[in-house]
């Protein structure tokens, strides 16, 4: 054996001793320090592999999301029934609210939707203008509306958790064009007293922006009053306003939010 070769085989022997050298069909190691508050060790090869989900291709959902609305059918939803369009669009239509048949708890929503145009008439201003919103568990709100150069009270203002937080910037696009959220929202929690063991969380992207960021409810959505939280169950319906302005929706879906483990 050359020096060379003598110098990198002891290397290795070190190497081998302080455990960093793997076998290759070993994930990782038994040998690291536990991570606080799991029974994970660093670096742990056993730790479970998170679930394989596909992306959509384009505006197709991923493959664990259940879908709400494609176009096609008005099947998941109870209330209203909406004006189910051609074009692939549902559009309020003053027969009152929509909510989902099934119920969720934390999630991904994704939603797209477009406040209606005036022509050449200047329309309404401030709340009257595309006016909705969506609500998880029918009590906690985004809001939905036209605040393309148009102001209104800013805890009311697009994609503002209403009543409570504005967004952090105002990224809407004119009336008449598509607008999209992503939410992620996390439930509160309450424990066998009744009491309010954890707030409700909201992140919330408007077409591809971050507006709010891990953002602590203050509790259900009230007009005029402040936000308080009231008991409910883990899951709730996903709902959808009619404040009697014509908004269209389209694609439509819906992911659960789970820990790795």
């Amino acid at each position: 054996m050359n020096g060379s070769a003598h110098a990198l085989s002891l290397a290795t022997c070190g190497l081998v001793a302080l455990g960093l050298v793997q076998q290759k069909d070993e994930l990782g190691y038994q040998d690291t320090p536990l991570i606080p508050n799991t029974r994970w060790h660093v670096h742990d090869g056993l730790r479970p592999q998170p679930r394989v989900v596909t992306p959509g291709e384009g505006t197709a959902p991923p493959s664990d999301a259940t879908v709400l609305f494609d176009g096609t059918s008005l099947d998941a939803w109870s209330g209203g029934p909406w004006t189910l369009g051609d074009d692939g669009t549902m559009t309020v239509n003053g027969k009152g609210g929509i909510q989902t048949k099934e119920e969720f708890g934390d999630c991904q929503l994704h939603l797209e939707w477009r406040a209606p145009t005036y022509g050449d008439e200047p329309g309404p201003r401030g709340q009257g203008r595309g006016n909705s919103g969506v609500f998880f568990f029918g009590r906690y709100e985004v809001q939905i509306l036209d605040c393309f150069q148009n102001e209104t009270y800013p805890d009311g203002m697009t994609s503002a958790l209403y009543g409570q937080y504005p967004p952090m910037v105002n990224a809407c696009r004119p009336a008449g064009e598509w607008m999209t959220y992503d939410i992620m929202f996390q439930a509160p929690r309450f424990g066998d007293d009744g009491r309010l063991q954890r707030p409700a969380y909201a992140t919330v992207l408007v077409n591809g922006v971050c507006v709010h960021h891990g953002q602590v409810l203050l509790g259900a959505t009230s007009h005029r009053r402040a936000g308080s939280y009231a008991t409910h169950g883990p899951t709730g319906p996903i709902s959808l306003q009619d404040h009697g302005n014509p908004i269209s929706f389209r694609n439509i879906w819906v992911r659960p939010l789970e820990r790795a483990e």
